[in-house]
């Protein structure tokens, strides 16, 4: 079995996330005073894990962020980011730089309702849950090729100093336990992923977790937390597992969803 740790977070607050204006691909706003905050707030509760790698939006929000998360961590402050566009937000066409009720205005005129209308020039929520698709299953060959290099070359050396670096900060509980430390049995984690994106974007992206790959989740997430959108610089947290010589779908176990425990020392900056 091969098993990496993916770790997702949401930017930082823009000002048009505060003010309820639709950004999408379109409108490249900068994060907020809030936003930076948010984003070392983030760093610092993240600023123990090791992540293997990098991978972040290639818009200015999200750059931002990974930036300012990165200059917190002991282990990857200098570690190169990959920018991929299969990572920026869905994009909304004609409703990008609206507030978002218009776009629910123009929804209900159409006999439809958000998030499953698509205005004119926006993605639909298939070509969103796609583009996570397509990034996932490119993630997951990566990080098997790598592995199944490693092995090559030093075969039976894992190290598990990056499950334990997340092991350190995430509510794992005793259930979990077993299945995430190495005195399991487990194989040790080859990777830890880092991917920072966007509310409508990760929203899909776990969707396609849920449905398409039937991942597995804690009892501590309610169906209302499935449905929300993850606040700015939320952490989600999954362990992806592969069985050994098996062409299958990965399983994945979730491990948290939208966490924001880190936010409740910022203050919003006005």
């Amino acid at each position: 079995m091969t098993r990496f740790a993916l770790t997702v977070v949401r930017h930082g607050e823009t000002r048009l996330n505060k003010e309820k204006i639709i950004q999408g691909q379109g409108v490249d706003a900068p994060i907020s005073e809030t936003g930076l905050k948010q984003a070392a707030a983030a760093g610092l509760f993240l600023n123990n894990v090791k992540f293997t790698h990098i991978f972040s939006s290639d818009l200015t929000r999200t750059k931002q962020t990974v930036h300012g998360i990165l200059e917190k961590n002991k282990f990857c402050r200098d570690m190169t980011v990959k920018y991929d566009s299969r990572l920026r937000e869905r994009k909304y066409g004609v409703a990008e730089s609206r507030a978002l009720s218009e776009l629910r205005a123009m929804a209900k005129a159409a006999g439809e309702e958000c998030p499953a209308f698509t205005p004119p020039g926006g993605e639909t929520l298939d070509q969103v849950k796609m583009r996570g698709k397509d990034f996932f299953e490119f993630l997951c060959q990566l990080i098997l090729k790598e592995a199944s290099q490693k092995e090559q070359f030093s075969p039976g050396t894992p190290s598990n100093c990056l499950e334990t670096s997340l092991a350190e900060i995430f509510p794992l509980g005793k259930n979990y336990a077993s299945k995430f430390n190495s005195d399991s049995g487990a194989p040790e984690l080859v990777a830890s992923v880092l991917v920072v994106s966007h509310g409508a974007y990760m929203k899909s992206l776990f969707n396609y977790f849920l449905t398409d790959l039937k991942c597995s989740l804690p009892a501590t997430v309610s169906e209302s937390e499935l449905m929300s959108v993850s606040p700015n610089t939320g952490i989600s947290l999954f362990i992806i597992n592969f069985e050994k010589g098996v062409e299958a779908k990965p399983t994945i176990q979730c491990v948290c969803m939208n966490l924001h425990d880190h936010l409740s020392g910022v203050t919003e900056t006005h």
